[in-house]
């Protein structure tokens, strides 16, 4: 009997993951117990993807606003800190902007406009579209910001961020303000200490910053990239990658993530004597086709996966092939012909010809781990753990 599906996606229901939990383990397992369960079979190149929220559980790696504002106070003392280019965000920023805060630091918060940099707006594009304004040059406090402009609620949170994030800095210095602006220029004169607090731009915000003669410049892998007073950490990431936890503590990006899925794929070899491929995975890298935003707001989709995985898809654009190199064929010869020449050509097509043309060479892991975050979602169906089969096969295999 012929196959009839290509890629499948199969959310695997896992066990609630707690602090010193054995995600090796748990992932293991949970893969065995579905394929028996639902009768597949593990085969060579399938890819099992993890979430990496219960990874970081598992490790305990959290930390909280305490201990935030701990490490802003011994790496920056009591000098006035200016935090440039935050995301739009509850979930992401809005504790680690409190843990900062409670350092007691006068902090100078530097807003993007019309958006952030994942496109969370700050005001209605439809204005923006219609002022007469620079947005390169031209710098706002909050109070003009909103007059000029009139208040602006977040069209999925319904929160008007500049005052949402006065209400944090306020409550632990009143001195601190909100400016409004996309000239890095602007925040010169505020503090002489400033941190880049975008995620993905957040390397020429550095460098722009030092070329205007800003001498102590960071970003947010600056704060718990070791542990402060016995939190969790990132070596790498720092809060770059965390997210609200509780009121008052954040989980930290997962470490070791290369070690776990090495391990994982070990013990499956071990049991089943097929090779998958694994991946920790993150935000997937698409864009809200509503609300325009990106979701990617962790620093990378994927902190660790096996060797497999490494590169980007060498495709050929099927439509193509049917439409011009095969298109005088009947039905059935025409279907004989494509899965022959992708097969013999799989590999040799140069980037440039015809036939790969529209077949984006984005990154395995930015692909699959975007398709792992779709099918475990964000809330409550309870699949941090996904089984992808077919991933790989070509067209007749």
């Amino acid at each position: 009997m012929g196959r009839f599906t290509g890629t499948t996606a199969r959310g695997l229901i896992a066990p609630i993951v707690r602090k010193g939990d054995d995600i090796v383990a748990i992932a293991v397992n949970t893969l065995l117990a579905a394929a028996e369960g639902e009768g597949f079979t593990i085969k060579d190149k399938d890819v099992l993807a993890i979430t990496e929220s219960i990874v970081a559980r598992a490790q305990g790696n959290y930390a909280t606003t305490e201990q935030i504002a701990a490490d802003t106070k011994k790496k920056f003392g009591d000098s006035p800190l200016a935090l440039v280019f935050p995301i739009l965000s509850r979930n992401r920023f809005s504790l680690c902007l409190e843990g900062i805060a409670k350092a007691g630091n006068k902090l100078t918060v530097m807003l993007s406009f019309p958006a952030d940099e994942v496109g969370n707006h700050l005001m209605d594009p439809e204005i923006f579209n219609t002022v007469d304004i620079n947005p390169r040059q031209d710098s706002f406090i909050a109070e003009e910001f909103k007059k000029r402009f009139g208040q602006y609620k977040h069209p999925f949170t319904g929160i008007d961020y500049i005052e949402f994030f006065l209400s944090i800095l306020h409550a632990y210095n009143k001195n601190s303000s909100v400016l409004i602006s996309n000239n890095l220029k602007a925040i010169v004169q505020h503090a002489e200490t400033v941190i880049a607090c975008d995620i993905h731009t957040r390397e020429k915000t550095k460098r722009f910053l030092q070329s205007y003669g800003v001498k102590k410049v960071y970003d947010l892998t600056a704060l718990l990239n070791e542990s402060v007073q016995g939190s969790g950490y990132n070596t790498k990431y720092g809060l770059l990658g965390s997210n609200k936890a509780s009121d008052n503590s954040v989980k930290l990006f997962p470490n070791d993530c290369t070690e776990i899925v090495n391990a994982i794929q070990k013990q499956i070899k071990e049991k089943t004597g097929k090779t998958i491929e694994v991946m920790v995975y993150g935000d997937g890298a698409f864009k809200d086709p509503v609300g325009k935003i990106w979701e990617l707001a962790d620093p990378i989709v994927s902190p660790g996966f096996t060797s497999g995985l490494e590169g980007t898809p060498h495709e050929l654009k099927l439509k193509y092939l049917a439409d011009n190199t095969f298109a005088d064929k009947s039905h059935e010869e025409q279907e004989k012909a494509i899965a022959e020449y992708i097969h013999k050509n799989k590999t040799q097509v140069a980037d440039d010809a015809a036939e790969r043309q529209g077949t984006t060479p984005r990154r395995l892991t930015d692909l699959i781990g975007s398709l792992s975050d779709l099918t475990s979602g964000s809330g409550d169906k309870g699949t941090p753990i996904v089984y992808i089969q077919g991933y790989f096969d070509k067209f007749g295999e």
